[in-house]
């Protein structure tokens, strides 16, 4: 037999998730893999580590096994020889994942918690160690780690195991597997995230933390290059460092025609402290049509701060408060190239003197920006020949609409005339200064320093562009990507380009690239030899055809594009088009693409299919006819599985497949589900760890926090079944699994998912699945994976309803149990419609039996939103005095809007009156909502209304019913709901 791989076996999930959510705790101390360039989205360290560790170490045999196998017999020996015992084994892998022994951050995570909701300091950090990523396997772990490996795979003991990631990305699983001693090969589609990689893996494995000196050395020329050249269109006082100028986007007004400018607020400071608030007012003077911003500090800020001239997609013109416009107005004209910027404010730093200040704009001011501009439009034709001008178009796609709705048709139209001036003099002495690089640091070095600097730039760029907003709260301006899309800003940021930009970015870089080579080399210089640091290798190209013979890779541990979460290619050309200027010289291989290659790219993006589409998803359609999702979704499914059979090919007959999933929705799962069983792969474990911080936005909108870790292997043969002799083993896994995860603390759509894994390994131990009907070709029809996570779901409703009464069954009535089951599930008023569709399946319920007839929910633009009681009396469905109701949801509601409106009194009276006040299914209705509905607080203030009004209806008549445990101090150790 092959012994299976320990993650097989055994995982510890719940400490696992714990370190990842301390890993993301902190915006401000982000492991270094995450902010060496912008990319969206990365696994965490500490998740990646143990999940290459979990696949490339042996499970341990047990007596018997080892007994009636001499496979499984070597390996016990060879753990026995390393360990005194199973425990013992497993003590280790927490260690070298970076938990020490006698330390457990789940129960840490609960007394931090609790400790805060208290007013409690505890000593250090609360958790008695660092975070489990800053710790780096040693010499003596990494020796071990090879030794284990060679039991399970019968190879030599000093060989380094082989780790792929075919959808590299960002880096995070390459980069642990390196520092785990593997070989590692990190393949990449993308250009952008290929460069990155090079610099996360080969010149931090190659040059170590002493590169960091080089590249603020020639960082150092560099910036006084530019200095040099852009000094005199940023002009400041002697004593005066510029922090940020801070404009406003403007239209014409459509009475005056006069640039009107459109900000969602005037707030410049907005700190915790009133007396520290700045905001701008605008003097308006109408007979000399001259706009003039002015200081306001102190109390009278809040009063200028809150003033709007543009809020939910409705402009007012500053010089007729009488004259409005909407977003197609503005639109119009942004896209007629009517549409500018007004200067409002300039922040700065005074020498000698703590925190940032503001000041009006100065004559000076205006006329440098005005002088930048010109400057541009002289140097702007020599550089088009040159071809340093970023004039390729913006595609039409999925999230590049957003800035072509805008007016912003180019990439070089991302940029205010004096940004764009500036990133081109950075870009253009970044290329002069390659060629003394490679001189003077010689061909390997001089790359490596200049693919750093590289980055900068591109860090420069993220700071630099009209896409950055100025964040108010902590004075600085923000970035462009701080969301996943090209969301315009009303109001920008724009950096001292001169003096200010360059020194930062590059100590920027040089800080990043000495942080990533410590936690690879340690304090230690540079260390190369194989038997302690695995081999880096980056590879361009897609999943589906790797540059690697077959058999030659030992563990592939990935974590695949989300279904549509991320369109990276739309997002990356951002950077791309300066990176195929920056580096064609020094790292060639990734400036070869004219743009990022959207139709490779694994993702579902309906818009490369709006134009091959036959329906549009509206109204009536005709047999045969696909929508761009649906068409969008099997080109996804495809490249998904054409993915995974290529992993296929390249893993060795005892190989491990290890894929991390996220995503909420049924449809993604049904598509990660088909394209692993037809890519020929059993699946053998699943375990869900909490990688996602829970938020306060997560009580209006429904996000997983788990991500699920699915272990496969190479599927030998199976015997075919057919859906109706798997039906009860299906539910039995699901049933299984709840009852498992519920005690890791897991509830919500994160408990459904957990059952997922084990429901897709019980399709994958008798694929194919038929359903007993032939599909459109006469043939056996294949079971789709959503028919038994349908299934799964059904079961997993029923148990979370008896888990919200306690371990009882009580019958209510469907409508109200989907009700309960909507805020359980989803932990959100808003969620995907397409869910709302699927938990009405598990109810057996129609969807519109729901929206229309009950009016429980509204669905627009592909989300469902839950009503409030007032909402659905305002949509003529309840109705506080009628006599009987036609659902026991109706009549809480209805009791939750009387004690809302009418207080205690009016309510026990209605409870009378409906002889609901002694009856214990009312009674149990009462506790099912209350621990259903999230009780997150917001400054001491339940967020969701809902959990309000129930808590006070538990204090006034219910107050037999237990009270569920502050979210806050069950964070990481919530309840067993079995």
């Amino acid at each position: 037999m092959t012994v299976p791989s320990l993650i097989d076996q055994w995982f510890p999930a719940q400490k696992i998730g714990a370190e990842s959510l301390r890993e993301r705790g902190s915006a401000t101390a982000l492991p270094p893999v995450n902010v060496v360039h912008v990319w969206w989205a990365r696994r965490p360290l500490s998740a990646s580590r143990a999940a290459v560790l979990g696949s490339v170490l042996p499970a341990w045999p047990t007596k018997s096994e080892a007994a009636a196998d001499e496979d499984a017999r070597r390996v016990r020996d060879g753990l026995i020889a390393e360990f005194s015992d199973e425990t013992a084994y497993h003590q280790w892998f927490l260690e070298v994942v970076g938990i020490p022994k006698g330390k457990d951050p789940v129960r840490a995570r609960a007394a931090i918690a609790s400790a805060n909701v208290n007013g409690i300091k505890l000593k250090g950090n609360g958790y008695g160690y660092d975070r489990a990523f800053t710790r780096s396997p040693q010499p003596d772990e990494i020796a071990r780690i090879r030794r284990l490996y060679a039991l399970r795979a019968d190879s030599p003991t000093d060989k380094a195991p082989t780790v792929l990631d075919p959808f590299a990305g960002g880096g995070s699983i390459p980069f642990e597997a390196m520092r785990l001693g593997c070989n590692t090969i990190a393949n990449e589609l993308n250009p952008v995230a290929s460069a990155i990689l090079q610099g996360t893996l080969g010149v931090v494995h190659d040059f170590g933390p002493d590169l960091a000196g080089d590249i603020r050395q020639w960082g150092m020329v560099w910036s006084v290059a530019v200095r040099s050249r852009l000094d005199e269109f940023f002009p400041r006082a002697a004593n005066h460092a510029i922090a940020g100028y801070i404009w406003a986007f403007t239209v014409p007004c459509p009475t005056t025609g006069r640039p009107t400018p459109l900000a969602p607020n005037l707030w410049l400071a907005r700190p915790a402290t009133a007396d520290k608030h700045v905001a701008v007012r605008l003097d308006v003077d109408q007979d000399a049509g001259t706009i003039v911003p002015v200081i306001v500090e102190g109390d009278m800020a809040a009063h200028y701060g809150e003033r709007a001239t543009y809020k939910n997609g409705v402009g007012e013109s500053v010089w007729s408060r009488d004259t409005t416009f909407n977003g197609e107005y503005i639109e119009k004209r942004a896209k007629a190239e009517q549409g500018g910027y007004m200067l409002l404010a300039v922040c700065y730093e005074e020498a000698g003197s703590k925190g940032r200040r503001f000041r009006a704009p100065t004559e000076a001011d205006v006329a440098a920006a005005a002088a930048a501009e010109k400057e541009l439009a002289r140097l702007r034709p020599g550089w088009e020949i040159d071809g340093l001008v970023c004039d390729e178009p913006i595609e039409p796609g999925h999230k590049t609409d957003e800035p072509l709705r805008m007016g912003i048709q180019r990439w070089s139209d991302m940029f205010l005339p004096r940004q764009l001036l500036a990133n081109l003099v950075i870009l253009e002495e970044l290329v002069r200064l390659q060629p003394r690089m490679l001189q003077e640091l010689g061909d390997a070095r001089g790359r490596a320093v200049a693919l750093q600097l590289a980055y900068a730039l591109d860090r420069c760029l993220n700071y630099n562009s009209r896409l950055c907003g100025w964040h108010p709260t902590r004075s600085m301006i923000g970035n462009t990507f701080d969301r996943h899309d090209f969301a315009f800003k009303w109001t920008c940021g724009e950096f001292d380009a001169a003096r200010v930009l360059i020194p930062w970015v590059v100590e920027k870089a040089a800080s990043i690239h000495r942080q990533l080579s410590k936690l690879v080399h340690g304090v230690q210089p540079t260390t190369t030899n194989e038997e302690v640091l695995g081999r880096p290798e980056v590879l361009r190209g897609s999943a589906t055809s790797v540059n690697l013979a077959a058999g030659t890779v030992d563990v592939v541990v990935t974590d695949p594009p989300y279904y549509n979460n991320v369109m990276y290619a739309e997002l990356s050309d951002f950077f791309y088009v300066w990176l195929k200027r920056s580096l064609p010289l020094v790292w060639p291989q990734f400036c070869d693409l004219p743009i990022t290659d959207k139709q490779a790219e694994a993702v579902a993006n309906p818009s490369l299919f709006k134009a091959v589409a036959t329906h549009s998803g509206r109204g009536k359609r005709a047999a045969g006819t696909k929508t761009a999702d649906e068409l969008a979704d099997a080109h996804y499914e495809d490249l998904l599985t054409r993915a995974f059979r290529e992993a296929h090919r390249v893993l060795r007959p005892t190989g491990v497949l290890n894929v991390m999933f996220t995503h909420k929705r049924v449809d993604a799962w049904d598509t990660l589900g088909a394209a692993l069983l037809n890519a020929g792969f059993a699946i053998a474990s699943s375990w869900p760890v909490a990688t996602e911080a829970e938020s306060l936005n997560q009580a209006k909108k429904n996000s997983a926090q788990s991500t699920i870790l699915l272990n496969c292997h190479k599927r030998g043969d199976t015997t075919p079944a057919y859906w109706n002799d798997i039906r009860r083993e299906v539910e039995q896994a699901a049933v299984e699994a709840v009852q498992r995860f519920s005690g890791h603390g897991l509830r919500g759509i994160d408990l459904t998912l957990a059952t997922y894994g084990p429901v897709l390994a019980v399709l994958s131990r008798n694929w194919p699945v038929y359903t007993g009907q032939l599909d459109p070709d006469g043939a056996p029809e294949v079971l789709r994976p959503d028919v038994a996570l349908d299934l799964a779901r059904e079961k997993v409703a029923a148990l979370k309803k008896r888990g919200l009464l306690g371990g009882k069954d009580v019958d209510f009535d469907r409508i109200t149990d989907w009700w309960l089951l909507a805020w359980s599930d989803f932990q959100a008023a808003e969620f995907p419609a397409p869910e709302a569709l699927k938990l009405s399946l598990a109810t057996h319920l129609d969807l519109d039996t729901v929206a229309k007839t009950h009016k429980l929910i509204r669905t627009s633009s592909g989300k469902a939103t839950l009503l409030t009681p007032a909402q659905r009396r305002t949509a003529k469905r309840l109705d506080v005095d009628a006599t009987s109701y036609d659902t026991l949801i109706d009549s809480l509601h209805a009791l939750m809007l009387v004690y809302e409106e009418d207080g205690t009194r009016a309510a026990q009276a209605w409870l009378s009156r409906h002889n609901l006040g002694h009856d214990t299914r009312f009674a149990a209705l009462v506790r099912a909502a209350l621990y259903a509905v999230p009780r997150r607080k917001q400054n001491g203030v339940f967020v969701r209304p809902e959990a309000r009004v129930l808590d006070s209806l538990r204090s006034a008549f219910f107050d037999d019913v237990p009270l569920p445990a502050d979210p806050d101090e069950a964070t990481a150790a919530a309840p067993t709901l079995f």
